[in-house]
């Protein structure tokens, strides 16, 4: 039982490099074991050139920025996650929408910084986020919405179980000039209205899961200049490794992954991905 166990929480071995580069287009190093340096070092062995550090509350913002700034091949983004919003309202000092307002008006800071190429990632989430929690969150992705567009920032969504409402606040606002549904979780259809929007769709490890086949479908019916690939890691490992940790060095896993699923073949998706994420973020490859 214990060598199970600790098989389980093993690192997967690094598998064959990329033979054209992409980035990992949302990350979050501070939550993975091992260094900085070490993971750069381990995705790039693999074909992994850039990585795009998310930021999910207001410490782990100014992390990214910070990260980005010490590193020539991390971006960050800054953002307070939408289950984040409603924790900060309920423990902000004063209490309620004004704390809220003042965590994202340092986020708003954080987003003219101009290593941080992102706002992100907010949203909506109805999974972990009960009704009553719905009031801040959509608050919360109305005001990042602004932020992006004032610094003009790549917008990063987290969405899950809210696809209408999600869509719904961004036509309401106006979406800023680019969108970025990270971990894309929606169907062919969605993945269709974000086409006609121009919307990216970042894909993680999910697509590989025997249950995602609405993720396979929409992957393959996504124009190929929409397409990004992500980890989310440590999170969302893709299979064969689900349930072991994940690391921006996993990245071929899932990109070929989404080639199999759309009859691609590697290296054009490879190199179609890496330039969607330059372009989507706006650094230079």
């Amino acid at each position: 039982m214990a060598d199970r166990d600790s098989k389980k929480q093993a690192a997967p071995p690094a598998p064959e490099p990329l033979r054209v580069a992409v980035a990992d287009s949302h990350t979050h190093l501070d939550m993975q074991s091992g260094s900085v340096a070490d993971a750069i070092a381990q995705a790039a062995a693999v074909g992994v050139d850039t990585l795009v550090q998310v930021g999910c509350d207001l410490a782990g913002s100014r992390w990214a920025a910070e990260t980005a700034a010490a590193w020539d091949t991390v971006w960050a983004t800054a953002a307070l996650h939408p289950n984040e919003a409603p924790r900060v309202a309920n423990r902000a000092a004063g209490g309620g929408r004004a704390g809220l307002d003042a965590e994202i008006d340092a986020i708003d800071a954080l987003a003219a910084l101009p290593q941080v190429l992102g706002v992100g990632e907010t949203g909506l989430d109805y999974f972990r986020t009960g009704p009553e929690g719905v009031e801040d969150q959509q608050h919360s992705f109305r005001r990042h919405i602004d932020i992006a567009k004032r610094h003009g920032k790549a917008l990063v969504i987290h969405d899950r179980d809210a696809h209408a409402d999600v869509l719904r606040i961004l036509a309401e606002e106006g979406a800023p000039g680019t969108v970025v549904f990270h971990c894309y979780s929606g169907d062919a259809e969605m993945a269709k209205v974000c086409a006609e929007h121009g919307y990216y769709m970042s894909f993680a490890g999910t697509v590989s899961y025997k249950s995602a086949q609405n993720l396979r479908d929409a992957v393959a019916v996504a124009p190929r200049e929409l397409l990004l690939v992500e980890t989310d890691a440590p999170f969302l490992t893709p299979v064969p490794y689900r349930g072991r940790p994940n690391a921006p060095y996993l990245i071929p896993v899932t990109l070929r992954a989404m080639a199999a699923a759309r009859g691609d073949e590697e290296d054009q998706l490879a190199a179609a991905i890496a330039a969607n994420t330059a372009r989507a973020f706006g650094y230079d490859t």
